[in-house]
């Protein structure tokens, strides 16, 4: 974890190179120092943001006021940091018979200031969640006292929770989570609140930090969507070629249960749409024995998307796994216990995240999920389907190697397609594949759910969704395009995107031909299209020429109606 002073020393420079994020912070404790430690955190990790950090303790103000600073900055996240001992302060001036609906009264109080902002902004709103004090006011017993603070403060990080799962525009960060991690002696420092208003120490700064900028880095799709796992002593203790599949370490005796709590987790990164995938200096028979025979092992060949074991170098067999899964390098974990196979990939794949495990297999868990590679910006509740999506995917390339054309092939997969106007039970899964594509994306504009709900209800847009599915299996939802009415007559494409699973077979060919349909049933004459280049989106860059669009401008293209001819595809209509 960086320290105060080097992130004091990075927030003072700019990394240029992109559009910058515009954070504001509103507290009711003193931020100046935390405004500098998420410039300079958000620096180093190289996310390019702007931050606006409101006077001390002028949250309402800021909020009630529709031509406030805050609002007039245009933010397009703002942070509510609640502080903890101010709450206390509060609660301890209640009257004791009001002090039982202390979390309730103060949960309205945090939902009026989502109205406010979601009312008078665009912005995204980050809300930290409270740390503990213990006032020790009746010891233990407080915890079934209800009108003590302890009862109310644990109640209201209850009640948070539940308020913002149903608040797509409202991003958790947990600071609980860091109090937790760092021990109240190093998380607070109670001079520093007493004669500044901080209410964390500079130490803890790094951590809140950090935690800010993984939401922001999520927010803006860079994510980690694949872990890539070695297996001997990585998995399970021992090596399997060695000591045999009787021998090894797993299971609920001695070392192994490190190793079995370990594929706990794992497993449920992949419940959570995780790619699991295994990448091994072994002969693949004898790599597979645990995950089909051994019967404490939690992980089963069915939760690994690629399984590769050979005796390649593994930077190899990591690009191999790569290109099969058709995602970026930097989307990447590669967990493995050898520091030479480490330094090997960080050397020849830079842009892969290679975790420094701990020596002792007893710390990997805990090391890991302090790393937080995984944070993200939605949720659908589907990413368990992921690992036989990808597992089919796998079965139709090594069916195209047996075609010789490109068309007897596409033929042969029996495709079926659906375009359809966005609807409800669409709107995360739509909402999650903005936040996530950014290679077949034309814009890259992120959207949440509830942007994409007004979206679909407002009558300046025209909207489509595409499913497609195959003799081997249902993609589901893969490309989302929106259209904005600029005319009577003209069309624009704000957003076009595509899940890369799909590349190469003609549905990029399907999802124009059924735009261009959908604009001349509406009476639209031409459709502009638009291209905005960022690091990862070069693929698409010829897309609107290569589907018969004019270009006009450096980035934008154009294309009549009524000449428009339909490009030949092999997909049937739903």
């Amino acid at each position: 974890m960086y320290t105060f002073k080097e992130l004091r020393k990075s927030s003072k420079k700019s990394i240029g190179g992109g559009t910058d994020l515009r954070v504001a912070i509103l507290g009711n404790c003193a931020t100046q120092f935390f405004a500098t430690a998420l410039r300079g955190c958000a620096a180093l990790e190289k996310l390019s943001v702007n931050v606006f950090d409101a006077d001390y303790n002028q949250i309402d103000a800021q909020l009630l006021d529709k031509n406030s600073e805050v609002y007039a900055f245009q933010p397009d996240n703002i942070i509510l940091w609640l502080a903890t001992d101010k709450l206390y302060e509060e609660f301890l001036d209640m009257p004791f018979e009001q002090r039982e609906d202390f979390a309730s009264y103060y949960m309205s109080k945090i939902q009026q200031y989502w109205h406010l902002i979601l009312k008078n902004s665009k912005a995204h709103i980050i809300q930290f969640n409270f740390s503990e004090l213990d006032d020790k006011v009746l010891g233990s017993y407080s915890c079934k006292v209800t009108s003590t603070f302890s009862y109310q403060i644990r109640k209201l990080n209850y009640l948070l929770q539940e308020a913002m799962a149903g608040e797509t525009n409202v991003y958790p960060v947990d600071l609980l989570a860091v109090q937790i991690r760092l021990g109240e002696e190093f998380f607070y420092n109670a001079p520093l609140y007493y004669n500044a208003k901080m209410t964390v120490s500079t130490g803890t700064l790094p951590y809140v930090a950090k935690a800010v900028v993984d939401v922001l880095k999520a927010q803006t799709g860079k994510i980690k969507k694949c872990i890539i796992l070695d297996l001997d002593n990585t998995l399970w203790g021992g090596v399997i070629g060695d000591d045999g599949m009787d021998n090894i370490e797993i299971g609920e005796l001695g070392r192994g249960h490190v190793f079995t709590n370990f594929q706990r987790w794992l497993k449920q990164l992949k419940e959570c749409g995780v790619i699991l995938a295994v990448c091994s200096k072994n002969n693949e028979d004898i790599a597979k024995e645990p995950f089909e025979k051994h019967e404490e092992m939690v992980l089963r060949l069915s939760d690994i998307s690629l399984f590769v074991a050979n005796w390649n170098d593994k930077a190899s067999n990591i690009r191999l796994i790569q290109e099969s899964l058709n995602i970026g390098m930097d989307s990447i974990v590669f967990v493995d216990d050898n520091p030479f196979e480490r330094n090997l990939v960080r050397d020849l794949l830079p842009e892969v995240e290679v975790p420094e495990l701990p020596t002792d297999p007893a710390l990997y868990l805990e090391y890991l999920q302090s790393c937080n590679y995984f944070e993200t910006a939605s949720f659908t509740g589907s990413g368990s389907d992921r690992t036989k999506l990808y597992q089919a995917e796998f079965e139709r390339r090594k069916l195209e190697m047996t075609f010789d054309s490109i068309d007897d092939y596409l033929k042969s997969l029996k495709m079926v397609g659906e375009a359809k106007p966005f609807d409800e039970t669409k709107f995360s899964r739509i909402a999650q594949l903005t936040q996530r594509s950014n290679q077949f994306n034309l814009r890259t504009i992120r959207y949440t759910e509830s942007e994409i709900q007004q979206i679909a209800s407002d009558d300046r847009y025209l909207t489509l969704y595409y499913t497609l599915r195959d003799k081997f299996g249902d993609h589901g939802l893969v490309a989302v395009v929106i259209m904005e009415k600029k005319t009577e007559q003209e069309l624009f494409v704000d957003t076009w995107l595509m899940s890369c699973r799909v590349l190469k077979r003609g549905m990029e060919e399907y999802i124009v031909n059924c735009l261009i349909r959908t604009a001349k049933k509406n009476g639209f004459k031409t459709v502009v299209g638009e291209y905005i280049p960022t690091a990862k989106n070069s693929m698409v860059k010829d897309i609107y020429q290569t589907m018969g669009f004019c270009r006009t401008d450096e980035n934008r293209y154009k294309i009549d109606v009524d000449h428009y001819k339909e490009k030949k595809v092999y997909i049937t209509e739903e």
